[in-house]
């Protein structure tokens, strides 16, 4: 079996936006491994977004191919997609897209409807899901009466419920000060070392993309560096914080 879980060969994407060609991405081609922490860095309009949305399979290249655990997911139908991204992949987003007016534990339990996860069992892995990320007995809290820091607890939590391959963060500390940010990319650290699971995160921030393993720097639609270094992950587990 391949170390890799993503790979991507000659990714581009054209956006028609009226009488003009926007090319987003222009011939990306890159690898991650099973178990990576990976930022992706880049001012606006680099591709960033864009480069999010094939890996979750939310949008497809015009051109080029990504396989997924060795699965070519490039060309698959809009069903297709969205039964392998529900099994596969999780999302954090910086504005944490929960439904209002629910509580914590009603929004950890919606990926599983679409899974159908029988109501029994998807109760049980919600709970799990807050525990893990610290909000045992905040279970029944609306969102509404909750802290910029606990309503992304709860999105990732809704992100792990389904036993994800892959994380997907976007601008995941953009709302939160910065010791809340230090808080969540602690339990992203133990998520990607405990767990296992891949993460891919975009972010601006420096101090938050040194966290990860390595940081690929876009330009233009264009990959322009590569950063490899031990992350801040990698440094606390060494000196047992």
């Amino acid at each position: 079996m391949s170390d890799k879980i993503i790979q991507l060969e000659n990714i581009v994407k054209i956006y028609q936006i009226g009488e003009t060609q926007v090319q987003a991405l222009r011939g990306i081609t890159y690898s991650v491994n099973y178990s990576e922490f990976l930022a992706i860095m880049g001012p606006s309009g680099s591709g960033k977004s864009t480069l999010m949305s094939i890996l979750g399979l939310l949008d497809r290249p015009t051109s080029g191919k990504y396989f997924l655990e060795g699965m070519d997911v490039s060309r698959l139908t809009k069903d297709e997609m969205a039964a392998i991204r529900n099994r596969k992949i999780g999302f954090v987003f910086q504005n944490f897209n929960l439904l209002s007016r629910t509580t914590a534990l009603e929004n950890v339990e919606l990926p599983m409807l679409y899974a159908n996860v029988n109501s029994k069992e998807a109760r049980e892995k919600a709970l799990r899901a807050l525990a893990a990320v610290g909000l045992k007995g905040w279970e029944h809290h609306r969102t509404n009466q909750l802290s910029g820091g606990q309503m992304q607890r709860v999105a990732i939590a809704r992100a792990l419920v389904n036993d994800p391959s892959i994380i997907l963060a976007d601008e995941p500390t953009g709302n939160l000060d910065s010791k809340t940010g230090a808080e969540i990319m602690d339990i992203f650290c133990r998520l990607n070392q405990e767990r296992k699971i891949t993460l891919i995160m975009v972010t601006h921030d420096p101090v938050i993309a040194s966290y990860a393993k390595r940081r690929l720097y876009l330009k233009d639609g264009q990959i322009i560096k590569e950063e490899v270094s031990e992350g801040s992950c990698e440094r606390a587990s060494v000196s047992g914080g």
